[in-house]
């Protein structure tokens, strides 16, 4: 079980993250979505520990996440994977060595100055690369790869490090449609069949409403909408993306608003 409670991130006198508490009880698929600036990137950094919360807790199991430090607070780095829109890979390495990088908060300083892997993750680094239709890239440069290959070496990077939580900020925001789909597909099927939590930052309503179980939307640092896919109304995206009332229930052009390329698209969508 996860648990956020009162969640609360300031960055001087602006609050990224404003009273968050939300609860999943079982491993769920999970979509994120508000326009840019709403805490969405904020809230999965916290979540991973690599931003500290200013006020609230995050428990998992019972453990408080928000009180880790030093090994320990690595230690849940490793079970709370996360992936980032830009990859982070390392891009004149080969494949393989990207993916190993994720045992890297579990093997000896030496071991991974000298960039030393036992076999057997080896072997594992490379059945994984097959589990996600990119195997035979194996050997090439990172940076040989398209957006999409890049996009799904780094989700193989995140299940080496065997986590019971994936989390992904903006994972399709820079790849084109096809890629995006792939890249979904991916995230969707680690779920089922792995049983893990997916937590990811989306970017358009189609795609929360096409692969999550739940959708969160955020403004201004605060959760206005926790429900189903189906409950994404036209008045909630309104709620969720400060959207004027004489939007037009049945609009469809994507030719619309000066403000903001989220509500643009959700505009498109509904």
């Amino acid at each position: 079980m996860l648990q956020v409670e009162e969640l609360t991130r300031r960055f001087g006198a602006r609050t990224a993250v404003d009273r968050a508490s939300f609860t999943v009880e079982a491993p769920a698929m999970i979509g994120i979505i508000g326009r840019s600036g709403a805490g969405k990137s904020t809230m999965l950094r916290m979540l991973n520990r690599l931003t500290d919360a200013s006020e609230g807790r995050i428990l998992f199991d019972g453990t408080e996440i928000t009180a880790l430090r030093g090994a320990d607070r690595r230690r849940w780095q490793s079970r709370c994977a996360m992936i980032f829109q830009q990859f982070n890979l390392v891009p004149r390495m080969d494949v393989v060595s990207n993916v190993l990088h994720g045992t890297l908060n579990r093997r000896s300083t030496l071991a991974s100055l000298f960039n030393l892997y036992p076999e057997d993750d080896i072997h594992r680094a490379i059945g994984i690369l097959e589990r996600l239709g990119i195997a035979e890239h194996a050997p090439k440069r990172a940076e040989a790869l398209s957006g999409g290959q890049q996009q799904r070496v780094a989700i193989a990077r995140a299940l080496m490090q065997e986590p019971e939580i994936i989390l992904a900020d903006e994972p399709i925001a820079s790849l084109d449609p096809m890629n995006a789909q792939v890249v979904m597909d991916t995230l969707r099927r680690i779920h089922e069949e792995d049983g893990r939590m997916v937590i990811a930052n989306l970017h358009t309503l189609d795609t929360a409403r096409r692969y999550c179980d739940r959708v969160i939307g955020m403004l201004d640092g605060r959760i206005v909408f926790d429900g189903t896919p189906a409950q994404l109304t036209t008045g909630v995206a309104r709620d969720i993306y400060g959207a004027g009332a004489d939007f037009s229930e049945h609009a469809t052009s994507t030719a619309i608003a000066p403000a903001d390329r989220a509500w643009r698209e959700a505009e498109a969508y509904l």
